[in-house]
């Protein structure tokens, strides 16, 4: 869920209600900011999402358009160790900061204000990693590319990116990068990316 501008391709977060999906916390609901700030990842996506990549047990996930914190959450649901939430509206924060509290997350969760490419450019330069990395920006983002370049920084040996764009957006290609794997779900299209093997991109 991201901050974006609306667009009659997708309902805007207004109104709409969303629940963790599965694991210790599945059929809890989730608060979601109201106004057109944010674009909910919905249920099924998620859940769907959620069933492709298995086990999370000890994961260090990262959340760069975090919103309601629904991806996060889910993750540490899932058996994830500890998760890192970026958002930068003011707004949106209270909301993400009360569902976080309401589930009783705060000793796992680092939530960090901030453009998401700023913070995790200075995550890469501190040295963070990160086994999943879950990247929603506003749909036909022209600062994709920076974004895959700081992602890309923060994942380990076997560490992955999920990527949430629309359908109608194309297929990202970014040096250092392999596509694991690329579904559709309605408007929304889910790429799953990891490191390419040392040497591949140069």
């Amino acid at each position: 869920m991201v901050p974006f501008h609306a667009s009659p391709e997708r309902p805007e977060g207004k109104g709409h209600s969303l629940r963790v999906t599965g694991g210790q916390l599945g059929g809890r609901k989730l608060r979601v900011p109201k106004g057109d700030r944010v674009r909910p990842t919905s249920d099924r996506v998620r859940e769907a999402v959620f069933a492709r990549i298995g086990d999370l047990s000890g994961a260090r996930v990262l959340d760069a358009f975090a919103g309601s914190g629904a991806l996060a959450i889910e993750a540490l649901s899932r058996g994830a160790r500890e998760a890192v939430l970026v958002e930068r509206a003011q707004a949106v924060l209270a909301v993400l900061r009360d569902n976080v509290a309401q589930l009783a997350l705060e000793s796992s969760t680092r939530i960090v204000r901030g453009d998401a490419r700023r913070v995790l450019e200075r995550l890469a330069k501190a040295g963070e990693r990160f086994d999943w990395i879950f990247l929603d920006p506003p749909y036909g983002a022209d600062f994709l590319p920076e974004i895959l370049t700081h992602a890309r920084a923060l994942l380990p040996e076997g560490g992955r990116i999920v990527l949430e764009a629309s359908k109608r957006d194309p297929l990202p290609s970014h040096p250092g990068l392999a596509i694991l794997d690329d579904r559709q779900y309605g408007d929304t299209r889910i790429t799953r990316l990891g490191r390419e093997p040392a040497g591949a991109d140069q």
